[in-house]
């Protein structure tokens, strides 16, 4: 049995990953906020601007404790959700957590060149985007750096870098696990 958890700011990758680690282990994947999304009929910035953050975050918890019983799997998170609630503590206790991590002028530049519309980060110029990322990176990454594994991911460009990133993380996981 395992059960996998990608965590890590907004735009760093972690859904790209997931899928691709799952394939790599032939196991399931579940995104975190697409599990929300399919479960209340809304999408998380629909939910966030009816019931505000707190609710959402509560709702997060709830899902997260769901998915966290499913077997042999990979989970992408929302990149708040290791931060509320100990739910860094459950994705440990319950499976192997990986941060996935960039500098902050790397994820804004692929939050920049992304096609998902981001309300938290929507309308912010260059500077002020890197510096908005910076900001909640300070904040996140106390809980993030609990995670049991840590791997960099500044140059995610090609489907090559995606492929390389991935066997890194399959290797580091196997590692663990024997």
């Amino acid at each position: 049995m395992v059960r996998i958890y990608l965590i890590g700011y907004m735009g760093v990758g972690k859904t790209t990953v997931g899928k691709k680690l799952a394939k790599s282990f032939d196991i399931g994947f579940i995104d975190l906020d697409k599990f929300i999304e399919s479960k209340y009929h809304k999408t998380v910035p629909e939910i966030f601007a009816e019931w505000g953050e707190s609710e959402f975050r509560s709702i997060e918890q709830k899902s997260l404790k769901e998915v966290s019983e499913i077997e042999n799997v990979v989970i992408s998170t929302g990149g708040g959700a290791p931060c509320f609630f100990d739910n860094i503590g459950l994705m440990n206790r319950t499976g192997i957590t990986v941060y996935i991590h960039a500098e902050p002028e790397e994820l804004a530049a692929r939050l920049r060149a992304s096609k998902t519309v981001r309300p938290v980060v929507s309308g912010k110029s260059g500077e002020e985007l890197t510096s908005f990322i910076a900001s909640h990176l300070l904040e996140r990454e106390k809980f993030y750096k609990q995670a049991r594994i840590v791997c960099k991911t500044d140059h995610l460009i090609t489907r090559g870098d995606v492929y390389l990133t991935v066997d890194r993380i399959a290797n580091e996981i196997k590692k663990l696990q024997k």
